[in-house]
């Protein structure tokens, strides 16, 4: 039974503030622990029940977005067995370690989930992807496993300045040039009562992993992190996920307002943005 006619969902951000990857299984997946947050900034996804599926992309950055089977937002709505017409405005880069595509599909569960008064099993959405768990849940949170273990965490909202320099890094290229698979996991989360206690954490007691091995494949990143950790008041300069996406964290929105305009004027061929993470 349908109980709206159409209905729009967010589709935020994901930011891997820290990522480190515990191991590998025999199957090939590797194992991971993942501090998360999400911006308030994202795609917006619009969808009524149809007979025939169907995806139209529009936005910012539409173009490159393929519009078939194969994007997640098409097979989220098959693997619930529905068929729906999609509209998503996207203002997300693709291939670019923010979950754009899992948090578009994530929207896309939680909209059919709306049209058609149908349970989701969470259990069983990494087999959409790793990152669609973790976005469907979207809120703070420790990831775990191969993306289907999520732990709420109490975290403070802290300002940040998002940069992606409009280059794609392909997720399986990156583990694939990643040197150790069996890395410490994420020390236990003290009481963070502030934006700074969290940076402060972030910087002496995590990494990302994935750093590295994105800095072979897509050297750019590393003029992001430089340019990021020289914008006034930064706190913390840091790749999220499997990159190229880049953030700076800062205490204040207004200062990251500020750097990320100045970022932006210095390079403006790149995706600049100052955000709310929570």
């Amino acid at each position: 039974m349908t109980i709206a006619e159409r209905v729009e969902v967010f589709a935020p951000a994901k930011v891997n503030l820290a990522l480190q990857v515990t191991g590998q299984r025999s199957d090939g997946y590797h194992l991971l622990d993942s501090l998360v947050m999400f911006a308030n900034l994202g795609d917006r996804l619009s969808a009524r029940l149809v007979d025939v599926p169907s995806l139209n992309v529009t936005g910012p950055l539409a173009g490159g977005v393929p519009t078939g089977p194969e994007n997640l937002v098409l097979r989220a709505a098959a693997w619930m067995r529905q068929s729906a017409a999609f509209q998503l405005e996207k203002n997300l880069p693709i291939a670019a370690g923010i979950g754009g595509g899992s948090s578009d599909a994530a929207a896309a569960l939680r909209a059919l989930e709306t049209l058609t008064g149908q349970s989701i099993d969470g259990a069983q959405l990494a087999e959409l992807g790793a990152d669609v768990p973790v976005c469907y849940f979207g809120r703070a949170c420790r990831m775990t496993g191969v993306g289907e273990q999520i732990e709420a965490v109490d975290l403070p909202r802290v300002a940040a300045v998002l940069v992606n320099p409009r280059v794609e890094v392909e997720t399986p290229h990156v583990f694939g040039k990643l040197a150790a698979k069996n890395n410490t996991p994420l020390p236990e989360l003290p009481k963070l009562r502030s934006a700074s206690d969290l940076i402060v954490f972030l910087k002496e007691q995590t990494r990302n992993d994935l750093e590295p091995p994105a800095l072979v494949l897509a050297p750019v990143i590393g003029e992001v992190l430089d340019r990021l950790w020289g914008l006034q008041d930064a706190r913390l300069a840091r790749m999220s996920g499997s990159g190229a996406t880049c953030f700076a964290l800062f205490e204040e929105i207004g200062a990251a307002a500020a750097a990320a305009a100045t970022l932006q004027a210095q390079r403006p061929e790149w995706w600049v943005s100052a955000v709310w993470l929570s």
